[in-house]
Parts: C-alpha cells; sequence; structure tokens
C-alpha cells in the first residue's frame, strides 16, 4: 500500500485556505520554500496540479477542489478525534458552512437550510452573514460551502463560481392590521403616498419594486430603508408602513408578526440562488436543499 504523506497534504490544505502560499506560510511558522516544495512532492504524487494563479492569488483546479473536499473531511475528524481524546465524548458531525447576504429573508433561509440541517448525514450547520462580495472571497478560499443570495454571483467579482437556480416567487405586501384594512382595497394603486418600509437598493427585489413603481406611476412614502430583511419584519409588526416579503413564507410572516395580506404582486419577482464553485453539484447537503427548493418550497402558493 503507498502511504498518503499528511504533513504534504495539510500544507496544501492551509494554503488552500488562506489563498497564498506566504499567509500559510505565516500560519504554519515555516518558510515559503518549505511550502511550495512540500505542495510540489504533493502534485507530483498525484501526478496532478492542485493549483493554478489567479492574480495575487492561488485557485483550486477542479482536481484540487476535489483533493481539498477529502482534506477538509480528513483534519476535521482529526479535530474531532483530538476533542473526544480530550473530553471523552464523541462528536462526529461534518461541518456545513454557509454563507449569505443580510438580504435574503431569515425565514427564506430557514426553509432553505431544513434539508441540511435534518440529514442523515448529521451535518453541523455553520452560517455566515455579510455582503456578497466579501462572502464570494470566503468561498474561493473554500472558507464556506456555499452561498445562499438573492442575486447571482457578481460578474464584477474575480472569483469562478456557479450559480443554482433554487427558485423564485412573487411578492406579499403585508402590514399590521389597521394599516392592511385601509390599503387593501384598490392594491397596488392604493400604494400611492401609502407608508412603506423597503429593502435598500442594494438588493435586486428593491430594484425590481422600483421599476415596477416608475412604470405604473405609484409613488408610495418611503419612510424606512433596511439591509437586514429581520429589521424590516420588526419594523413593519410595529405600525411604521407597509413591507413586501417573498410570497413564499407569506403564512410564517403572518403568523410570526402578527401581520396581514394587504396585496401580492406576482409582477416582481424575488429569486434565490445557491452559488457554489461546483458546476455540477456532489455536496449532499447542498443537493437535498437544491432539490427541496424546487420541489417544496417555491412552488406553493401562499393560503
Amino acid at each position: 500500500m503507498e502511504w498518503l504523506n499528511y504533513h504534504h497534504l495539510f500544507y496544501f490544505w492551509t494554503v488552500a485556505k488562506e489563498g497564498t502560499v506566504t499567509a500559510a506560510a505565516k500560519e504554519l511558522h515555516l518558510a515559503r520554500t518549505t511550502i511550495t516544495a512540500q505542495i510540489r512532492d504533493l502534485e507530483k504524487s498525484a501526478g496532478a496540479k492542485l493549483f493554478r494563479k489567479s492574480g495575487r492569488y492561488l485557485e483550486l483546479t477542479e482536481f484540487g477542489q476535489h483533493v481539498f473536499r477529502y482534506a477538509e473531511e480528513i483534519f476535521s475528524i482529526g479535530r474531532e478525534l483530538s476533542d473526544f481524546m480530550r473530553t471523552g465524548q464523541p462528536g462526529m458531525n461534518k461541518k456545513f458552512v454557509v454563507g449569505m447576504p443580510d438580504v435574503v429573508p431569515k425565514l427564506v433561509a430557514f426553509e432553505l437550510l431544513k434539508p441540511a440541517i435534518h440529514h442523515p448525514e448529521g451535518f453541523q450547520i455553520v452560517c455566515h452573514e455579510g455582503k456578497l462580495p466579501d462572502l464570494m472571497a470566503d468561498l474561493a478560499l473554500h472558507r464556506l460551502d456555499l452561498i445562499i443570495a438573492d442575486s447571482v454571483a457578481p460578474p464584477t467579482v474575480d472569483v469562478k463560481a456557479y450559480n443554482h437556480r433554487l427558485g423564485e416567487c412573487g411578492l406579499s405586501f403585508l402590514a399590521v392590521p389597521e394599516l392592511a384594512r385601509k390599503y387593501r382595497r384598490n392594491f397596488p394603486w392604493s400604494l400611492n403616498s401609502a407608508p412603506v418600509c423597503l429593502p435598500t437598493d442594494h438588493t435586486a427585489v428593491r430594484r425590481s419594486l422600483n421599476h415596477w413603481m416608475d412604470d405604473n406611476d405609484i409613488h408610495p412614502k418611503i419612510v424606512a430603508e433596511f439591509e437586514d430583511s429581520a429589521l424590516l419584519k420588526v419594523f413593519g409588526q410595529s405600525g411604521l408602513g407597509i413591507v413586501p416579503i417573498p410570497t413564499a413564507i407569506e403564512k410564517e410572516v403572518k403568523s410570526q408578526y402578527s401581520m396581514q395580506l394587504v396585496g401580492r404582486l406576482d409582477e416582481i419577482v424575488d429569486r434565490f440562488f445557491a452559488i457554489s464553485v461546483e458546476k455540477r453539484v456532489h455536496h449532499p447537503a447542498v443537493l437535498a436543499i437544491v432539490k427541496q427548493a424546487r420541489s417544496k418550497i417555491f412552488d406553493q402558493s401562499a393560503d
């Protein structure tokens, strides 16, 4: 049997996570030449290139991505073994690390992540929020397994990534009972001068809303704008204004935030995507998310 050199694999794994040999050398307290030589030895042993240059960073080849996933599991199990030897408590959950912009509604995120949470392989879910370009950088460095977003990967970000459509739905406008009764009649024209709380212009759905309002000559009174979708709902619950939410979660939002339906707009579509470094999805948690999103979440109309 030909034994794998785990020192070589560990140096490769560290470089893949850090993005450069220099950063990995600093992390490992080793000379750059030592790490470079070890990676070359690993590539020679594997018979294939693991990295290619991408600007100032090293990008994994397709072969390197597969090796990295194995390395992630190997060293994750190693950490768990170390924890078990220290504490005597076994823990075999694999980490599934997801990034999402603040603009993605938390209830949508929860519904999308359910299949991963309840997956038979027992994944430990780790969620990071941030701006999409920053999350894309983390995805490129394999600090994330997946990004769930309301738009495709921005073309301005120099990261090789693939967009997997999860689904789409229309918008539902909700408000506290008093406002809902007042503005429900003659919707959507009733939105003229009506108090509304909207997502910021950074979101795809807000840009679509702006076009729709301009095309239909509808000018509501915008009383507040929010990047965080949860904060948008909280202010809507306070009675500050009418709030738009994806129709896919209308029932849950009405229940949790004690709001009622003002009206629905099918002309404005809220889309959701899974962004990964895989052209074809192989990760079991991602496969489960994509399958449930397309078959159960976005094909259901609100009650």
